[in-house]
């Protein structure tokens, strides 16, 4: 995972930078500790333990509609016998019978199909009706789960619709590991002086909120080496990660990179993606703690946290994507890095939103993510493109959604 030279290598491609940070939740997790909770508050937590099926699901055959529940291979006309009922134990059906059977009811043994009760023709106690495959209309038994089978793997991020499955189960609770305990921290003397407003840490708390962990914003530092320094290392001291905005490039009073370089090790600095190329990551293991050196524009600062840094809170770094047409054509100045271009999104058409025929203009024909990067209105965009190269009016794209990478 250690770069041989994080501060001067080339930047790292975001992929393989995003693989890197996954790769360092697996060796936080284990430190996490571990906690009960019930399957309502399983929503974004971490299974500590696999869980496989104590037993086969359903663990009985139920009927999916009313009517009437016998042998498939019999032949009509069937002779109609007593009825089941969801809350009934059903009993053994003889040959050429039939019974009445509720939605949800269990299936008398040797019955094996359901006739819909609108399908069936009723004379007496006679039933006739359309010949019918067996399990139509049946729930059968172990076709849900099936005893033993692995449902459930420790590392397994849950969200709410697993309650589903794992009450099935019997399970009221399960082993997760605690969440990280997070805290923001903005770099700056334009923003500890009040001068500007700090943008980005209220958008990377709440990115890290929708991933399931706790935040606490840890204030500001100025622009001067030994604070900076300082005050990284005492909040590593109490939290399990840091996540620092701005002085992450390689300016005069840009002083993070190599403080986290003086408190521990830099894991990488900068990956090739615009906007949000100078991120750093680095391990302090002094202090026990992991910290992500975000850059400080604000779209910049959105998109990589959301393609790099999402994998360590999520353990996840699939994109999953809408096709979209291109509006106009968009060229890119720089080969060799991948452009995360935002866009707006209208009956099944993407603009790039920045573009001088969007309703924000800030460049013409070619993208300029330094100037994007700045600009707050940008993520009024519906989700972005990820591209090496220009693309053409008319082009089908893939457009990730905001909301992919935000939950």
């Amino acid at each position: 995972m250690n770069e041989s030279d994080p501060s001067n290598a080339d930047p790292l491609d975001w992929e393989r930078a995003a693989d890197y940070v996954h790769e360092l939740r697996a060796d936080r997790l284990p430190h996490q500790g571990l906690e009960r909770v019930p399957i309502d508050r399983i929503g974004g937590r971490t299974l500590a333990e696999s869980i496989d099926a104590p037993e086969s699901i359903p663990n009985h055959s139920y009927a999916t509609m009313d009517g009437f529940a016998f042998d498939a291979a019999e032949e009509y006309p069937l002779r109609i016998v007593d009825g089941v009922f969801p809350e009934d134990t059903p009993g053994h059906l003889g040959d050429g019978e039939a019974v009445r059977i509720a939605t949800g009811a269990p299936l008398p043994e040797s019955a094996t199909a359901v006739l819909r009760r609108e399908d069936a023709t009723v004379e007496g106690n006679r039933l006739r009706g359309p010949d019918i495959a067996p399990g139509t209309y049946v729930y059968e038994r172990a076709s849900n789960v099936a005893e033993g089978e692995r449902l459930f793997s420790a590392g397994d991020r849950l969200s709410p619709k697993d309650a589903l499955l794992l009450g099935d189960l019997g399970i009221d609770d399960v082993t997760v590991y605690r969440p990280f305990d997070v805290a923001t921290l903005a770099t700056g003397t334009e923003l500890h002086e009040g001068r500007q407003r700090d943008l980005d840490s209220p958008m990377l708390a709440g990115l890290v909120r929708n991933w399931g962990h706790d935040v606490t914003h840890e204030g500001t530092v100025p622009d001067e080496f030994g604070r900076v320094r300082d005050v990284i290392a005492d909040v590593a001291n109490e939290y399990d990660v840091v996540v620092t905005t701005g002085g992450t490039s390689v300016g005069k009073k840009d002083h993070v990179v190599r403080a986290l370089e003086d408190l521990g090790e830099v894991i990488f600095h900068r990956v090739a993606l615009r906007p949000g190329k100078p991120i750093a990551v680095a391990r302090l293991e002094e202090y026990d703690a992991v910290v992500f050196a975000i850059p400080g524009k604000p779209v910049g600062a959105h998109a990589v946290t959301a393609l790099v840094v999402r994998p360590f809170f999520t353990a996840s770094s699939s994109l999953p994507t809408v096709t979209a047409t291109v509006d106009v054509d968009l060229e890119v100045t720089t080969p060799g890095f991948t452009y995360a271009v935002p866009v707006t999104l209208s009956a099944g058409r993407a603009m790039p939103l920045g573009h001088v025929e969007s309703p924000l203009s800030v460049y013409d024909g070619t993208f300029d993510p330094s100037v994007l990067s700045s600009s707050s209105r940008a993520t009024r965009a519906a989700g972005f493109v990820l591209t090496e190269r220009g693309l053409s009016a008319g082009e089908t794209v893939s457009v990730v959604p905001y909301e992919v990478v935000e939950r």
